[in-house]
C-alpha cells in the first residue's frame, strides 16, 4: 500500500511537471506575442546587424520579450541574424515570428525618375534601401565600371532608366548599381538599338538628346516632334540652341548655385561650357537630366517633318508652337517673350 501512495505521487509530480512543461512551451512557442494595432508591423534588419540590434526594434512590438528571446536562444536564432525587410502579423507567436524574420524577406519597390545629376540620384536611392548616398556614389563612379561599360562621368546619368523595380531592402550599393547596368542592357534590345543605328546616335547619344527632349517638354504627345526639330538640325550643321543645356551649363557656376534660371537670358548664351548649345555644334557630352522613358522612345521614333524651330506656346502654357523658317520662328518667340513680360518674369 504505502508503494502504491509513492507511486501515485511520483506520477501526480510527473503530471504536473508535463502539464507545468507543456504550458511553458504553449506560452514560449505558440502563445500569441504581438504588442500592436497594426494589422502587420514592420522591421529592418542591417547587415551585420546583432541579436540585440533586433531585439531593440522587436521589444515595443512584443508583449513579453523574454519568452521570446528564449525561444530565439533554442532556436539558433541569436547566432544567426538575417538582414533584410520583415514582417510581424498581427496575432503571431514567437515560433511564427521568428521564422519570419529568419527566411521570409520582404521584397520592396524602388522608384526613381527625373533625378538631373548623379548625386541626387544615389541620395534618392539612400532613402529606399539599406545602402547610403555615399557608398551609392562611390560605387556610380567607380572609374573601372565606367570605363568597362563604355560610360564616362559625363554620360553615366544615362544608365539609369527611370521605372519602378524590386529589390530587397538590404541590396548593397554595388548590387543596386550592376543591377541598373542589367535593365539597361535589357531596356536597349535589338529593336531599340536598331532604331538608334536608324537616326545615326549611339546610345549615349539617344540618352544627351532625350534628356533635353525631355527638359523642352513634358508632355508625351509632341516629344516625338522636338525630337524632330533637333534632329533635323544634326543633319545639317544647326546648333541645337536647346535653352535646357544652357541651364545645365549655368548650373554648374558658382553664382548660380541655389538659383532658380526663369528666363533665358542672352547673358546665359555667352556661358563657356560644352554644354551651351548656342555656342557649340552638336550634342553636348552628355545628358543634362534623366529622361523618362517617353522620352527615349521619342527620339528613336522621332517625327519626320520639316520644322528647324519652336517656342513655347503662350495660349497653351506646356505646349510649343513650330515653325519651318526663322520669320515664322521670330513670330512665334516674340509672342512667348511678351507674355513673359507680361508676367514679370525676369
Amino acid at each position: 500500500m504505502y508503494i502504491k501512495k509513492i507511486i501515485i505521487a511520483i506520477a501526480l509530480i510527473g503530471l504536473v511537471v508535463a502539464a507545468f512543461f507543456a504550458h511553458y512551451v504553449y506560452s514560449v512557442m505558440f502563445k500569441p506575442n504581438t504588442n500592436f494595432n497594426n494589422q502587420t508591423a514592420y522591421i529592418y534588419v542591417p547587415t551585420g546587424a546583432t541579436y540585440q540590434d533586433v531585439r531593440e526594434q522587436l521589444k515595443p512590438l512584443l508583449k513579453d520579450i523574454g519568452d521570446f528571446d528564449a525561444l530565439a536562444e533554442q532556436k539558433q536564432y541569436t547566432t544567426n541574424i538575417k538582414a533584410g525587410k520583415f514582417g510581424i502579423e498581427k496575432g503571431m507567436n514567437n515560433n511564427a515570428i521568428i521564422n519570419s524574420i529568419r527566411s521570409n524577406n520582404i521584397p520592396i519597390t524602388v522608384a526613381f525618375n527625373n533625378q538631373e545629376r548623379i548625386d541626387k540620384l544615389a541620395g534618392r536611392i539612400a532613402t529606399q534601401i539599406e545602402a547610403d548616398s555615399l557608398s551609392l556614389l562611390t560605387a556610380f563612379n567607380d572609374s573601372l565600371f565606367l570605363n568597362t561599360n563604355q560610360f564616362t562621368k559625363a554620360t553615366q546619368l544615362g544608365m539609369f532608366i527611370p521605372n519602378s523595380y524590386e529589390f530587397f531592402w538590404n541590396t548593397s550599393a554595388e548590387q543596386f548599381r550592376d543591377r541598373m547596368l542589367t535593365e539597361y542592357n535589357r531596356f536597349w534590345n535589338a529593336n531599340r538599338e536598331a532604331q538608334a543605328k536608324a537616326i545615326g546616335l549611339s546610345k549615349n547619344e539617344v540618352m544627351t538628346l532625350a534628356s533635353i527632349v525631355h527638359e523642352e517638354s513634358k508632355q508625351a504627345s509632341e516629344q516625338p516632334r522636338i525630337a524632330g526639330v533637333y534632329l533635323n538640325r544634326l543633319k545639317v550643321g544647326m546648333p541645337l540652341q536647346a535653352d535646357p543645356t544652357l541651364k545645365f551649363a549655368a548650373y554648374q557656376m558658382p553664382e548660380y548655385k541655389d538659383t532658380i534660371i526663369k528666363r533665358v537670358l542672352n547673358k546665359h548664351k555667352l556661358i563657356v561650357s560644352p554644354y551651351n548649345t548656342y555656342l557649340y555644334t552638336g550634342l553636348p557630352p552628355g545628358p543634362i537630366a534623366m529622361p523618362d522613358i517617353s522620352a527615349i522612345d521619342a527620339v528613336l521614333h522621332a517625327e519626320k517633318h520639316g520644322y528647324y524651330y519652336f517656342a513655347a506656346d503662350p495660349e497653351r502654357l506646356g505646349y510649343h508652337k513650330f515653325a519651318k523658317n526663322l520669320t515664322a520662328h521670330n513670330a512665334n518667340a516674340r509672342a512667348y517673350q511678351n507674355y513673359l513680360n507680361k508676367q514679370g518674369i525676369r
